[in-house]
């Protein structure tokens, strides 16, 4: 089935913001989803949610890789095979036929919820 953007979408509470160090990444479990969840913190934090499987090596390994800046976009690199992917977009830098999902995220009263 497809989701469409007019479908209700059901926000999950993942983890608390603490949990999350700056400018690094943790996997939570949504719906049986292995989402990837980043803190970033240059100048303001920000709080981004992509898939954490990385298509190009096959394994769920993107919430371990390293949070950094190419140009304006803010990018995670797999810890595989280094590929970047934008934490907005979710699209793979490199292999864009390898993008992932992204995900809208909020924090509310210390909460960070993601919709899925």
């Amino acid at each position: 089935m497809e989701h469409h953007a007019s479908e209700a979408q059901s926000w999950n509470a993942v983890c608390s913001i603490d949990d999350i160090l700056p400018n690094t990444g943790v996997c939570v479990l949504v719906n049986d989803r292995h989402v990837a969840v980043f803190h970033v913190t240059d100048g303001m934090p920000r709080l981004f949610a992509i898939d954490n499987y990385d298509p190009n090596s096959k394994a769920s390994v993107l919430s371990r890789g390293l949070v950094g800046n190419l140009g304006e976009r803010i990018v995670v690199a797999s810890p595989i095979y280094k590929h970047h992917f934008d934490l907005q977009t979710g699209e793979c830098l490199e292999v864009p036929e390898s993008s992932v999902h992204s995900y809208q995220i909020r924090i509310e009263n210390g909460n960070v919820l993601i919709a899925v």
